[in-house]
């Protein structure tokens, strides 16, 4: 597979309105080549019979079981705002809307 070129990064660099330097293309092509590389490399070990994965171990989300403890009351969260509206904060309206 030829490797990937200076001009061709130039190119991408033109799509992605980005300004580089000759220094920069030439570096960015010898990264782009490693990375389509190594994008070929795994492409050739996943067989038909690998599933695909997204992490290489299974997961588990932790949770705790949801049991009821004491809270604070409405009245009690809100003794502390400015204003309240039916057992609600009252805030400025920002939108305009009714």
């Amino acid at each position: 597979m030829p490797g990937i070129t200076p001009e061709e990064v130039a190119h991408l660099g033109r799509l992605a309105r980005m300004e580089l330097s000759r220094e920069e293309l030439d570096h960015f092509a010898g990264q782009l080549d490693d990375i389509i590389g190594a994008v070929a490399r795994v492409s050739e070990v996943a067989g038909e019979d690998v599933p695909p994965t997204s992490h290489p171990l299974p997961l588990t989300n932790v949770m705790r079981s949801d049991t009821v403890r004491p809270s604070l009351t409405p009245q009690q969260a809100l003794s502390g705002a400015p204003a309240q509206e039916q057992q609600r904060f009252k805030v400025p309206q920002i939108l305009g809307e009714d």
